[in-house]
């Protein structure tokens, strides 16, 4: 048994570089509700305060699948064009810890005199720390090896830019969070590498009561399989969205996210693995609060995007 148990905890610390390379930033099904963690140019685009708050709990079933928690805030700067945001996204996955914290600034220009038509660029700022769980460190059996001695784990710095465009009913954002490789002093693996990100949705009103969004989001990371998400949506009655999600070769899902109070929702998503890895795991749940202030007082007058 002891042996099966060694065995086992050495094919984790050999994969986790492997599961690392292929993941990098945490990824998300309701990503159009916090588009803020990885586009810095998305500040104060709500022109309110916005606050919000997710778990993820990716891969049930699979030992040391990703666990992630994030928090992010931002809102518009009265009387400016400015906007600010802070994200923290904690991530763990296997032995490994992750906890990224960044400050944004946005600027934005309108290009139309209905102030419809806005074009927005941001930079994000701030720092991610690395560590290995106190249990694998003070394992007896592993307090001389290298791999796990070498690693550093101090506070990191780094950097990204973003640009957000919305139209009358439309947006589009490209981004890249991260821009600076961070190099792991061992031979296993790059510990960060540089992102894109391109997204946008279109919100469509189907009555007086209900609305549609389709929206996406692709990711590209250096050395990493580019992964692509769709989602459609429907608004009913400003209280309910509902709708469902498609990862291209990696799962399909439901998302429900309603209003119970005034400025607050709760969102819920699901997704159905349709990898190699649907014999391993029962899916992934993912919960969501987000928290609307009614400050500042927004001066645009144009259509709500929802994003």
């Amino acid at each position: 048994m002891k042996r099966i148990k060694n065995i086992g905890i050495l094919i984790i610390l050999l994969v986790i570089p492997m599961m690392a390379i292929a993941q990098q930033l945490p990824q998300f099904s309701q990503y159009m509700y916090n588009m803020i963690s990885v586009n810095p140019a998305y500040a104060g685009s709500r022109e309110i305060m916005v606050v919000n708050v997710l778990n993820r709990n990716q891969w049930l079933g699979v030992e040391g699948a990703p666990v992630t928690q994030t928090l992010s805030a931002h809102t518009s700067i009265p009387s400016t064009n400015l906007g600010v945001g802070l994200s923290i996204i904690n991530d763990k996955l296997g032995y490994e810890n992750t906890t990224y914290a960044f400050a944004d600034v946005s600027y934005k220009i309108n290009l139309d005199y209905y102030d419809e038509y806005k074009l927005t660029f941001g930079i994000k700022a701030g720092f991610r720390k690395y560590s290995l769980d106190e249990e694998l460190l003070n394992d007896p059996r592993y307090s001389g090896d290298p791999f796990l001695n070498n690693f550093d784990y101090s506070w990191s710095p780094n950097f990204g830019v973003g640009v957000y465009f919305r139209g009358e009913s439309f947006y589009l954002g490209l981004s890249s969070p991260k821009l600076l490789t961070t190099k792991s002093n061992t031979e296993f693996a790059d510990l960060e590498r540089v992102s894109y990100f391109f997204n946008g949705g279109y919100l469509m009103d189907v009555n007086r009561n209900v609305k549609f969004k389709p929206a996406f989001l692709v990711k590209y990371t250096d050395g990493a399989p580019i992964s692509v998400d769709f989602s459609s949506m429907f608004f009913i009655n400003e209280f309910l969205w509902l709708g469902g999600s498609y990862r291209l070769s990696d799962s399909i899902g439901a998302i429900v996210n309603f209003r119970v109070a005034k400025g607050l929702f709760i969102g819920y998503s699901y997704d159905y693995i349709t990898s190699n890895l649907t014999t391993f795991t029962s899916g992934s749940h993912e919960i969501m609060l987000n928290y609307e202030f009614v400050f500042p007082k927004p001066r645009c007058k144009c259509k709500n995007l929802y994003n």
